[in-house]
């Protein structure tokens, strides 16, 4: 064949190709923005147009907890597509992850969709962005490659589309009173387990960040885009971002974001569209789909358009014009194409200075080190492996540096266990971030908490030097392989991490019979603290594989059992003491449904189901009223306004079943309603101040908000007390980090046991306004009040926060199996 009709016919079948690519009206039967799509049809719409474009890659890249495909497009010239792994590696070299010799000269931009599930429309814009670049932007794809997740979020997004394309009136009605912009609790913004995905980007407690994490480090782009939206009397939102701003954030960043806002800017101004920057919306808190990014290098925008899941396919707003779906398609689609563009038209711009950011020479910090137990280092180890940050074995028996707990200057003796994390590794910004003691704020006016170092949340001894700390490579922890059989009495295995209560969880399903000791003791010149776990063979005559069973069961989660010849103990108590309680397997129960916090629920759903693997009972709260209580031994109330959900009636049933040997976990906001009812012995902390109000009446108008930041408290950590002696602080030392989220304050128990509290306030890290530390002074964290054979459990501060702070959920473990644990059912 000769190479002009070779030519030809690659010619007629690219043609024939294109041919065969449709639009989205054509293939959905409707033009975007008349309708939501479901996922499926976004899913099947991305796959056609891979299959019918040489400008677009289709692939998955994992599936939710309700079975929905994750999936993401690659698009690009077709040459480029060609080389696109050459491309990856040469744009790596720039980070440092890969080794090459070849200059980078291409622009990677990500753009994200529907992180929010009732964030709805910009799914819509995705397929309409995706189609117009490969039919008319293709310029914009000679050096730029752009990753399309359509749909971060789809269990969220198909619970809101699903529900409304059932409610919705034909034709729909732009009334705010109808019922199409009412949705239901718990609402399309979180995923399966009711968690905001778009905070969950460092902590990664979620499938989905889990996998999409995966890909993105095969990435690293050069800009990420967030695509969100907000009020619906809120026209547009798009960068640049508002202060505070990290200190570790580049002029570099900072100007592009700049520069792209701009350019947005002259699309909108043609169209008379308007917009705000530079407020709301800063970059500080990690967790973010722009602060993320923007700390592994990249322009990280969040754009936020006018809708939300209120506003349907139309909807009046205050301001007295219909906002439409239709619209909030448009401005999300132009501000997708406009970054674009300017990525294609700073391609070296972008290439030069993301090689920059990734020197860290400059960091403060040089190495973290941090110690203490085996299970929270390999927790750690694990959430630093799903950033692909790398970390060693301490070489220095004595470390220098900013120590943690002292909150100063010290000393750390380092052990075998003892890690280190070098920022001078490429991602070395991000590990700065993370660990740093104390993050630095030029406004305490901010959108987010305001401290989340890990040593803390995983309750580490820890260290920041500012050198360079000696390392060896870190050896392979040794697999736990149980098979000694005690002549005699059982096992006793620790109790310090939540794996320990993982494991305990297991034995209770498994119909194995466990103890735990109240007070320390030794056996055979072993020593063991409060809280162990003792497996008697007697407790178990009736299980018919016991010591097998155990055995596997031990193994499977790499506890040590110490086997146990005798239950004489050398000093403390005997298995047979009364100090040695009989673990019931509690039957425990949920209030859910409106009224209550979502995001509340959802952790200790999560909790439940994806850290302790045991059995939880939801019971809602329009139907709450008719249970009978006595079928559980644990009723949680997650934060709620309780005053309407609680009724008279109904909290005598409560009153009578906690007297009765129930047990009521409270946490955040519903302990208020404990507060404020007199039946129960938990009062407010009531500030002492003098009467302020003529003098706050005085303050400017445009004052008043940041004046307000005085009583506010957002996200800091404080240094707690704890009576390590009470069965719910088992586990732990005299002292926890506690991450306070809120100003509430509650005065000692003086009929009960105040297990965490605070008395002269703390603050270790994060914003702190000077009245609420101040109304801080003798307040509870976590308590127990006893009625009657029953207990109700108060925790103030939130232990199972966006699942991210480890050492907190030993807390709730403990309240869940020991805490007053004294009924066992036959």
């Amino acid at each position: 064949m000769k190479p002009t009709l070779l030519f030809a016919v690659f010619l007629f079948l690219g043609v024939q190709i294109q041919a065969q690519l449709q639009s989205p009206e054509e293939f959905l039967g409707y033009k975007i923005g008349e309708q939501f799509s479901r996922h499926a049809d976004v899913v099947d719409y991305f796959d056609h147009v891979a299959k019918n474009s040489p400008l677009v890659q289709y692939h998955t890249y994992g599936k939710t907890n309700e079975r929905r495909p994750l999936i993401y497009a690659i698009i690009s010239s077709e040459e480029n597509l060609k080389n696109l792994e050459e491309i990856r590696k040469n744009h790596l070299g720039n980070t440092g992850i890969a080794k090459t010799e070849t200059k980078a000269e291409k622009a990677i931009v990500w753009l994200s969709y529907n992180v929010h599930g009732n964030e709805a429309s910009s799914t819509e814009a995705a397929i309409k962005t995706l189609y117009e670049l490969i039919t008319q932007k293709q310029d914009y794809l000679q050096n730029t490659v752009i990753i399309m997740d359509p749909s971060v979020n789809p269990d969220g997004r198909d619970r809101y589309v699903n529900w409304y394309n059932q409610v919705k009136a034909e034709p729909y009605s732009p009334l705010q009173a109808a019922a199409e912009h009412h949705e239901p609790w718990p609402g399309g913004r979180p995923n399966h387990y009711l968690f905001d995905l778009n905070r969950d980007w460092a902590w990664a407690t979620q499938v989905e960040t889990q996998q999409r994490l995966k890909i993105y480090n095969r990435w690293m782009p050069h800009i990420h885009v967030d695509f969100h939206e907000q009020g619906i009397n809120d026209p547009y939102y798009f960068a640049p971002a508002a202060e505070p701003f990290h200190e570790i954030i580049t002029p570099f960043q900072k100007d592009f974001q700049t520069e792209i806002g701009k350019n947005h800017a002259k699309y909108f101004d043609e169209e008379g569209w308007l917009f705000f920057t530079k407020e709301r919306f800063d970059l500080l808190y990690p967790s973010y789909g722009d602060t993320y990014p923007t700390y592994m290098g990249a322009i990280g925008m969040t754009y936020e358009q006018a809708g939300h899941g209120r506003a349907g396919l139309g909807i009046n707003t205050d301001e007295a014009y219909e906002l439409t779906l239709k619209d909030r398609v448009a401005h999300h689609h132009t501000t997708g194409l406009s970054t674009i563009e300017i990525a294609s038209k700073n391609t070296q711009a972008l290439n030069s200075e993301f090689k920059k950011y990734f020197n860290n020479e400059d960091l403060e910090y040089k190495s973290y080190a941090v110690k203490g137990n085996p299970d929270k280092i390999a927790s750690l180890k694990k959430l630093l492996d799903r950033h692909e940050i790398t970390y060693k074995k301490a070489n220095s028996e004595n470390i220098r540096g900013f120590n943690y707990s002292e909150a100063k200057k010290g000393n750390l003796k380092a052990d075998e266990n003892t890690l280190v994390i070098s920022t001078q590794q490429p991602k070395g910004k991000m590990v700065n971030v993370l660990f740093e003691p104390t993050t630095r704020l030029s406004d305490s006016l901010t959108y987010d908490i305001t401290a989340w170092s890990l040593p803390y949340a995983y309750g580490l001894e820890a260290i920041a030097a500012t050198r360079t700390i000696e390392t060896k490579v870190s050896s392979e922890v040794s697999e736990i392989k149980n098979t000694a059989k005690p002549l005699g009495a059982g096992y006793i295995s620790k109790w310090n991490a939540i794996q320990d209560a993982q494991f305990l969880a297991e034995l209770l399903k498994e119909g194995i019979k466990v103890r735990f000791t109240e007070a320390a003791f030794s056996i055979e010149d072993k020593k063991f603290d409060r809280g162990s776990l003792i497996i008697t063979k007697s407790d178990n005559k009736a299980h018919t594989d016991f010591d097998n069973t155990l055995i596997k069961i031990a193994n499977k989660h790499q506890r040590d059992l110490v086997a146990a010849n005798t239950s004489f103990a050398g000093s403390g108590p005997d298995f047979g003491s009364p100090k040695m309680k009989l673990i019931n397997a509690p039957k425990v129960a949920i209030l859910k449904g409106e009224g209550v916090s979502s995001l509340n629920y959802g952790e200790i759903w999560h909790f439940f189901e994806q850290n302790l693997n045991y059995p939880l009972t939801s019971i809602n709260t329009n139907y709450f009223k008719s249970i009978d209580l006595a079928q559980f031994d644990v009723l949680i109330l997650p934060e709620a306004n309780y005053n309407s959900i609680l009724n008279e009636n109904t909290l005598k049933q409560v009153k009578d079943w906690v007297s009765n040997g129930g047990k009521l976990i409270a946490m955040g906001r519903a302990v208020g309603f404990f507060a404020a009812n007199k039946d129960f012995n938990l009062k407010h902390n009531k500030p002492t101040s003098k009467d302020t109000t003529k003098v706050e009446s005085l303050i400017p108008y445009a004052e008043r908000e940041r004046e307000t930041i005085k009583s506010m408290i957002t996200g800091s950590i404080i240094k707690t007390k704890l009576d390590k002696t009470h069965p719910m602080a088992f586990g732990y030392n005299d002292t926890y980090f506690s991450l306070k989220l809120s100003n509430s304050s509650y005065k000692f128990l003086e009929n009960g046991y105040n297990v965490g509290y605070i008395q002269q306030p703390e603050i270790i890290a994060g914003f702190a306004g000077s009245s609420a530390v101040k109304n801080l002074e003798n307040s509870l964290v976590f308590g127990e009040e006893r009625m009657g054979s029953g207990s109700i459990i108060y925790m103030v501060d939130n232990p199972l926060f966006r699942a991210f702070w480890e050492n907190g959920k030993l807390f709730f473990a403990n309240s869940v199996f020991f805490v007053n644990n004294n009924k066992f059912r036959l």
